[in-house]
């Protein structure tokens, strides 16, 4: 276990902080993009004694003072594969970030796509000791949950109850204060690659900051781009960012089930550029201005300028219809969304109650792309962007940003601290407490 990744108590501590200095800079390090943004907190008070258990309980108490993008280098499928082009990147969204906010930040909460996410369901039930549910049962119960052995070189990034029954009583966000005999528990359990959180976690600090906290895109993104009944009745968020594609399932406001496809809109780019033979730059402009998924009878009709700057006059104003260039880049799209339908039908999604699926991130702005997914994933398909975040500028509030709207409103209300208890002083039981401290080191 790496030694600052092994203790996420440590991270919130350093969040707590942060929050209580009343800045805290959000980190969206992604394959195309690095974006940052910087919160300034209103009411930190207000923020630690919320209302409601759940990623949406309370949106309110911070804005956003600064913002900064900058084009991602050295990031693969959603993983770092050149620490030094990365650490410049990030220096480069941070200090346009602190430029446009006045104020310099030190502590850092950060997303990301890659490292193979892995989902595991637990389940725990334990007997109550004085008929009221108390923090010191909570805690046994979840305890008592079997870990799996999920095997080497692997790291628990989320480890959150989805659901408490008590007695014949199910559905429970909260058993707290509750009478009863036998207390029941759901988690869910999200494990990722050890490598990419600590390379992750070493460009961080690299650039001078200190991890606060670290959470999967694939949850952040379903947090922004879920409205609260979709999160309540059950829904799948896809989040195509650049390297990699995200695939969540939310069902009573709590991830059930996250995986990650390794393809996504880089590789629409590239196929385009190796058909026509152009850069990745000029592909990239290509796809924005004219990509699509759906030919029609104009396409062939519709010719696109490629340009160039080879010299050679002929090669320079070459020209391609919109038909050609949509018979290149609907391979693509559909190996995407077959992929992702495999993952969702391995989680089993077709026996949810409500199937809604929401196209989110970067790649999801062509155009066609939800009728083609309608086609390939199912009927309930509709387009996402994030929430509304006070402060936050026009430029970031497209589907390419949902994963770093949703940072925004983890970093105000990460679900773990309601579940974060200490060992319980005067149980003499040696396994209980090996199991508390698994819990306690790893959420």
């Amino acid at each position: 276990m790496n030694d600052l990744y092994s203790s996420q108590r440590a991270m919130r501590n350093m969040r707590k902080a942060a929050m209580q200095r009343g800045v805290v800079a959000i980190l969206d390090v992604g394959s195309s993009k690095i974006v940052c943004l910087i919160l300034r907190f209103d009411g930190t008070d207000k923020l630690t004694e919320g209302d409601g258990i759940g990623s949406l309980a309370g949106q309110t108490g911070f804005r956003v003072i600064g913002a900064a993008t900058t084009r991602s280098r050295g990031v693969r499928f959603g993983e770092i594969s050149a620490m030094s082009e990365t650490e410049r990147a990030i220096r480069t969204a941070l200090q346009s970030a602190q430029k446009m906010a006045q104020i310099r930040v030190d502590h850092v909460i950060a997303c990301f796509s890659g490292a193979e996410p892995r989902s595991y369901g637990l389940d725990g039930s334990v007997e109550i000791e004085n008929t009221v549910v108390s923090e010191q049962d909570v805690a046994r119960v979840l305890s008592s949950c079997d870990v799996p052995d999920f095997g080497p070189g692997r790291e628990v990034l989320h480890a959150q109850p989805v659901n408490f029954a008590l007695d014949h009583r199910s559905g429970l966000n909260d058993p707290r204060g509750q009478i009863g005999q036998q207390l029941n528990t759901d988690m869910h359990m999200l494990t990722v690659d050890a490598a990419a959180i600590q390379n992750l976690a070493h460009c961080v600090r690299r650039c001078d900051l200190e991890l606060a906290g670290v959470a999967s895109s694939a949850y952040v993104s379903g947090i922004s781009a879920l409205v609260e009944d979709e999160q309540e009745l059950g829904a799948a968020c896809i989040d195509m960012g650049g390297g990699a594609t995200s695939v969540s399932i939310f069902m009573k406001k709590h991830m059930i089930f996250a995986d990650a496809v390794r393809m996504g809109g880089d590789h629409v780019t590239s196929d385009i550029s190796m058909g026509l033979q152009v850069p990745m730059t000029t592909a990239e402009r290509i796809k924005t201005v004219n990509g699509g998924v759906v030919a029609t009878g104009m396409d062939d009709r519709d010719m696109i300028d490629i340009g160039g700057d080879t010299g050679d006059w002929d090669h320079d104003r070459r020209q391609v219809s919109r038909a050609e260039l949509i018979g290149i880049m609907r391979p693509r799209v559909e190996e995407i969304l077959e992929d992702v339908r495999a993952r969702l039908d391995a989680a089993g999604f077709d026996h949810l109650a409500s199937q809604q699926i929401v196209l989110t991130g970067g790649g999801s702005q062509i155009p066609g792309l939800d009728g083609l997914a309608s086609k390939i994933l199912g009927q309930q398909v509709r387009l996402g962007r994030p929430l509304r975040v006070h402060g936050l500028p026009g430029a970031t509030t497209g589907p390419g940003f949902s994963s770093a709207v949703g940072l925004c409103l983890f970093a105000a209300h990460p679900q773990d601290e309601w579940w974060d208890f200490e060992i319980l002083e005067n149980y003499q039981g040696r396994s209980f407490k090996r199991a508390i401290k698994w819990f306690r080191d790893n959420w």
